[in-house]
């Protein structure tokens, strides 16, 4: 036991230093107001299939940006809820919203690359803006995402966004897996030309036109369920210049409601980030665990057997730090503190997510979601 309670101690230490290292690396996207020096056309293009309960927020939010050369093109994707007579409403009090409908899924592509493809094909803008049917922007979102792409030079930007909560489920498990991301993200490494580490964030990706035509475009991720990795990978494999960063400050998003949408939704891809590696993903459900959960039962255990008071005082002294961690991480979300009371119940939740999805994806070779399945490349 006293083994145990060194080397949790010693876990703890690692994984919050390692996250602070890591967080202090994160740069935040301030709001940029008023004229650019340059103002390069924005096609922005929003996949939506099944998307009733987002897409008029988030569609209307894109139309009012400050921005002064913008155009936003939406893919029905075969919808079968009232997205359609959503978006047919929407283009009438904004005649400007371009409405495609999507063709039928065709052989040998996943969904949202395919309805992105058709996007692109139909859009003129210099610079590409790949996005969600959930998210909701500020006025401002476009207007400091140019400004930022034009002081840094950059060919590819892609942004995290706010989130926003409402279901106890969502309170309960969403931010440790917004917390996994941020451990698996190299902030500083992705931002490094010379570095071949790369990310992309699905729900603001911004990449130049001639950039976007030399990769191949979505024609070069067409079986990719984390095509916004993808595509960031393979514009810095081309030379592209490109950044991260934290945009919380430009738009927000709520991605699953309740604890079925967190399951599904995390299930058909989660296992991915992990590169497909069994090993990798085990080492990282264990720390979260060793991380979360474990403090609050080495605590009662040492209280139960009335262990010495080292390692009672270390015991507790890990489950502090833990608590200050999950705390901190609770402010950046805009949450409750007390809702750091959840996560041991959250990590557990996690951890069966995400072998959940590896099953599903190593094993039964397939991801499922919004009524299509995707028989995963033998690669």
């Amino acid at each position: 036991m006293a083994i145990l309670t060194v080397f949790q101690f010693g876990l703890i230490v690692a994984v919050v230093g390692y996250l602070v290292v890591n967080m202090l690396d994160i740069i935040k996207v301030e709001p940029a107001t008023g004229l650019l020096p340059q103002s390069p056309s924005v096609s922005v293009c929003v996949p939506a299939r099944n998307e009733a309960r987002d897409i008029e927020a988030c569609l209307t939010s894109l139309l009012q940006q400050d921005y002064p050369d913008f155009e936003v093109i939406v893919v029905d994707d075969n919808s079968t809820d009232a997205t359609p007579e959503i978006l047919r409403a929407l283009q009438g009090k904004f005649p400007d919203l371009v409405i495609l409908k999507g063709e039928p899924l065709a052989e040998g592509w996943y969904g949202k690359p395919f309805a992105l493809h058709q996007a692109a094909r139909a859009v003129r803008g210099e610079l590409l803006l790949f996005t969600d049917a959930d998210p909701v922007f500020e006025p401002h979102a476009l207007t400091s995402a140019v400004h930022l792409m034009n002081n840094k030079n950059l060919d590819l930007l892609t942004l995290m966004p706010g989130a926003r909560f409402g279901s106890f489920w969502e309170k309960t498990v969403q931010p440790l897996f917004f917390a996994m991301i941020v451990g698996l993200t190299r902030f500083s490494k992705v931002n490094d030309p010379k570095d071949p580490a790369a990310m992309g964030i699905g729900a603001f990706l911004m990449i130049r036109r001639q950039i976007y035509d030399r990769i191949g475009g979505h024609e070069a991720l067409r079986q990719a369920i984390l095509e916004d990795i993808g595509m960031a990978r393979l514009a810095k494999q081309a030379g592209a210049k490109i950044m991260i960063a934290d945009a919380k400050k430009l738009f927000s998003i709520r991605m699953y409601h309740s604890l079925n949408e967190i399951w599904t939704g995390w299930r058909k891809n989660v296992f991915l980030a992990f590169k497909k590696s069994v090993v990798k993903t085990l080492y990282y459900v264990g720390v979260i665990l060793g991380f979360t959960l474990t403090p609050w039962v080495l605590v009662g255990v040492h209280a139960a057997i009335g262990s010495g008071w080292i390692l009672q005082l270390l015991s507790v002294a890990g489950l502090l730090l833990v608590l200050i961690t999950e705390m901190t991480l609770c402010e950046e979300l805009q949450l409750e503190k007390r809702c750091a009371f959840l996560f041991p119940l959250g990590a557990v939740i996690l951890s069966a997510i995400v072998i959940n999805s590896m099953w599903q994806i190593l094993f039964r070779g397939r991801s499922e979601w919004r009524g299509r399945t995707y028989i995963q490349p033998k690669n």
